[in-house]
């Protein structure tokens, strides 16, 4: 199939914005617990009657500080309630979000206020404040800066004290559908983050139909969902703006060090998460499993799992035996596993990378379904995702409701619908390109099934996705760490895998000398050396002023020296010396392997 469409199954209010959504629940629901947040380590609800007031009171302080209508205020800060409650008050001023990420490096967050123009910006912590310091002078339209330790919140109550309602009122519905909301910055290949616009009609198409479409995950006083994926990242943003669509109750963790207990103590019905966090699920209750000496149990317990799962796919279904054994299990591991994910959720949905069929199978075969979906900031998070009552594992799922799918001849995917962004930020040329003739452009390659379902098969450019779900943009930190003179070429890897590593060659006439300098065998080659400590501490201060570039999430953790050249010979690079990536990448499987041992 080259084409498949969904018809909406929620209609965007022509003249709205996002702020409709608090006041209504205000109004139809005030009671409703429509947030909780932690206080003195116990979650507390806050109702949506309460959620609107703080919103408000936010919102003031932002218009008397001189915010004004389509100006952008910037957001760094980890996931917490907050996060949820200013990003409600900008758009509240009228003004459009600019997420940066927490683990942002002072380049990065230069580059993205400077671009956006983000007059104010809102950090967490001291160390975001001393990165946006470290860069103010670049940033002549920035006006202020609040800090949510240091009390942002409070302050900005205080300075909007005098507003009145009426002026309140006015800004809240200042903004229309097509207006724009967001701006996030995604990677892009030629290196400079580029900014997607999203309007508030994007946020209405998309989580509209996903509440729609999902309806018995967001039941109204019965649901609750805890955001751990990073609020700067749209994922999240799906999360937060369906959540008060729906609404259902929203929890917010900063820290997913400790998600076990999280979970535990908020008792989520449904989990949005990327595949990282599944399989780690999987595999810590795995390891307890063999360290408690009940490893072959568990092994037994997840083929069953799986066994029992793919049959609920086929037409005779599970047997009589396997629905025995499946019992069996489900009282001695599977309740067990389903306590870690909080004793309360059937479902989960799972982005930002492929989830792997058999872990599809294991967790709904556990009674823990994981719903895989598939998307780009572009397209405002989920553009395709699997319907909770017609799954198919191994596929992304189907069209977002009021949305087209189509395959073009190249098998790229294309998109069409009313969630997509409006274009790049400031960035005529990029948005023609990826918006040609009407259809977003994703640069990725996938095929559709007689239902409609998606499967993406390959990628056409070449961003990497780790398992967490962080889009990587390899050019920018492969350049840094080439221009050191030991480094011939890097290429970064990490696509599903748990995080960023690299291959890198290196340059055999600086070898020589640095070899002789530091007193090591003459004739010393890659091959003989790539062990060598000091080499590697060499090579370590390349990579480390690659990571000064970029995010925490984007950086190389840990990389391997290859003993040998990439040759347009061996077709690892073409006659203009760009890299083959695939060819690379399969040729040095076993050393991409590597790096990812323990």
């Amino acid at each position: 199939m080259r084409e498949f469409s969904l018809p909406a199954l929620y209609e965007v209010p022509t003249d709205g914005n996002l702020t409709d959504l608090i006041r209504r629940n205000a109004a139809q629901h005030p009671e409703v617990a429509v947030m909780s947040r932690k206080v003195a380590g116990a979650w507390t609800d806050v109702s949506a009657t309460q959620f609107l007031a703080e919103v408000r009171a936010a919102a003031k302080g932002l218009i008397a500080s001189g915010v004004q209508p389509g100006d952008r205020v910037a957001l760094m800060s980890r996931t917490r309630f907050e996060w949820v409650l200013l990003d409600f008050a900008i758009w509240s001023a009228g003004a459009v979000t600019v997420p940066v990420y927490e683990t942002s490096s002072a380049e990065q967050v230069q580059w993205i206020l400077g671009d956006s123009g983000a007059v104010a910006v809102l950090v967490e912590s001291d160390a975001h404040a001393a990165s946006v310091a470290s860069v103010r002078d670049a940033l002549p339209e920035l006006e202020h800066v609040w800090q949510i330790d240091a009390g942002a919140v409070e302050a900005l109550g205080k300075a909007g004290a005098e507003v009145s309602d009426e002026t309140m009122d006015l800004r809240m519905v200042s903004a229309k559908a097509d207006d724009p909301a967001t701006i996030v910055y995604t990677s892009g290949t030629t290196g400079r983050p580029k900014g997607c616009v999203l309007t508030h009609r994007s946020f209405f198409a998309e989580c509209g139909n996903v509440v729609e479409r999902l309806k018995p995950l967001f039941r109204t006083g019965e649901c609750s969902v805890l955001l751990f994926l990073p609020a700067a990242h749209v994922f999240g943003r799906l999360v937060e703006v369906a959540s008060v669509m729906a609404p259902i109750k929203l929890g917010c963790v900063p820290d997913i060090k400790n998600l076990t207990d999280e979970l535990a103590a908020f008792r989520p019905t449904l989990i949005l998460g990327v595949p990282r966090v599944f399989e780690k699920v999987y595999n810590a209750a795995r390891a307890k499993a063999q360290a408690d000496g009940k490893g072959k149990i568990f092994d037994r317990a997840a083929d069953t799992a799986i066994a029992y799962s793919r049959a609920l796919s086929t037409p005779q279904g599970p047997s009589l035996g396997l629905k025995l054994k499946h019992k069996l299990f489900d009282k001695l591991v599977f309740g067990k596993l389903r306590a870690v994910l909080g004793g309360k959720g059937e479902f989960a949905i799972s982005g930002g990378a492929p989830l792997g069929e058999r872990l599809g199978h294991f967790y709904r075969g556990i009674g823990f379904t994981v719903l895989e979906g598939y998307g780009l900031t572009e397209t405002c998070a989920a553009t395709a995702f699997n319907p909770w009552d017609r799954q198919k594992i191994g596929t992304v799922g189907q069209p977002l409701p009021g949305s087209v799918v189509r395959i073009a001849d190249d098998g790229e995917v294309l998109l069409h619908g009313e969630h997509l962004f409006t274009g790049y930020w400031k960035n005529e040329s990029a948005s023609a390109e990826a918006l040609a003739d009407g259809w977003f452009h994703t640069g990725d390659i996938g095929t559709l099934d007689e239902d409609g379902y998606l499967a993406i098969t390959g990628r056409k450019k070449e961003i990497i996705v780790t398992a967490g779900g962080k889009n990587v943009a390899p050019a920018v930190i492969e350049d840094r760490i080439r221009a050191h003179a030991l480094v011939a070429e890097c290429m970064v890897v990490g696509d599903g895998r748990p995080f960023v590593g690299a291959l890198v060659t290196l340059d055999e006439e600086f070898l020589g000398r640095w070899a002789e300098e530091h007193g090591k065998p003459v004739g010393s080659t890659a091959l003989s050396l790539r062990e060598d400590a000091e080499l590697l501490a060499e090579v370590q201060r390349a990579v480390d002023d690659g990571n000064a570039a970029v995010s925490k999430a984007e950086s190389v953790r840990k990389f391997r020296i290859l003993p040998a050249q990439f040759t347009e010979e061996a077709g690892h690079i073409t006659p203009s010396l760009k890299l083959k990536r695939n060819v690379v990448a399969k040729d040095f499987a076993d050393e991409v392997e590597s790096i990812y041992r323990a």
